[in-house]
């Protein structure tokens, strides 16, 4: 099975495209279990691949026994793609997909999306983003933008599962001029859930995942209070009562990522931060 978007069809034909894909080079970009996703061009334009190899049996009964569904490939993520366009919410631009086999633990897939010009990752602008002519100012506009983005994914049935803030992008052109609302693109999908309400374990484990990647970025009590009355559309008195055991629960959860991710032997690992 093979699905190409109706704006990519000249480039792309179902014809051949998985043997295109299986021999396909590119800059590799990361290497996880049973994928990789590299970096390439065509046609004078630049796309992200990912390829999916199966998972293996091990790593399905791994998931399985956690009372997780193993996501088998690439279809999940083409999935999540299209209803976040559905609700407006900008990510990367699905061009194309595949999946050839009926073995979940060989099935092989794979997913091409245009690639983000001009962005820049918020794990990456926190790093100096205090040295900004319009630190305050952007820093209030950042905070507000994300929150009515994990709010929105969050109210029509999707959850990220690796919503970090290395997995939200910023245009870079806007820092220049932060008068108005950054618009944030999502990336990174693979995991994403979807249903017709998040459980509340996964709205806790997505809002945990934000917080938490963003404790070295200089945060203020005052600015974690400005994402919670805006995340909840509430009176701040009123969000923290109504939903004290949530943000308990967040709370907990991230520090306890924050203090796995600190010890020594950790600090050599990528920005994935991969929880369950």
């Amino acid at each position: 099975m093979i699905q190409i978007d109706s704006a990519c069809q000249t480039l792309f034909s179902a014809v051949g495209l998985f043997d295109w894909v299986d021999s396909l080079d590119g800059e590799i970009y990361r290497v996880g279990t049973g994928r990789v996703t590299l970096r390439f061009e065509h046609d004078g334009q630049a796309f992200f691949l990912k390829r999916h190899t199966g998972v293996g049996w091990r790593e399905i009964f791994k998931e399985l026994l956690q009372g997780r569904l193993p996501i088998l490939g690439a279809m999940n993520e083409w999935r999540a793609l299209e209803r976040l366009r559905a609700i407006n919410v900008p990510s990367l631009q699905p061009v194309a997909c595949g999946e050839q086999g009926w073995n979940p633990a060989t099935k092989k897939s794979f997913l091409i999306t245009r690639e983000l010009e001009d962005t820049i990752s918020l794990e990456e602008l926190v790093l100096n983003w205090r040295n900004l002519d319009n630190f305050a100012l952007i820093k209030r506009r950042m905070i507000r933008q994300v929150a009515m983005l994990a709010r929105r994914i969050h109210s029509h049935g999707l959850n990220h599962r690796d919503m970090y803030i290395c997995h939200l992008h910023i245009k870079k052109s806007w820092l220049s001029n932060p008068e108005s609302d950054p618009v944030l693109f999502v990336i990174d999908l693979h995991r994403a859930q979807i249903r017709s309400k998040v459980p509340v374990r996964w709205l806790v484990k997505d809002i945990a995942s934000l917080y938490f990647s963003s404790m070295d970025a200089g945060l203020t009590h005052r600015d974690y209070l400005r994402f919670v009355k805006q995340y909840c559309r509430q009176s701040l008195r009123d969000a923290l009562n109504t939903k004290r055991q949530f943000w308990f629960a967040v709370q907990r959860r991230a520090k306890c990522l924050y203090a796995a991710h600190s010890k020594p032997s950790d600090k050599s690992e990528n920005t994935e931060h991969r929880a369950a």
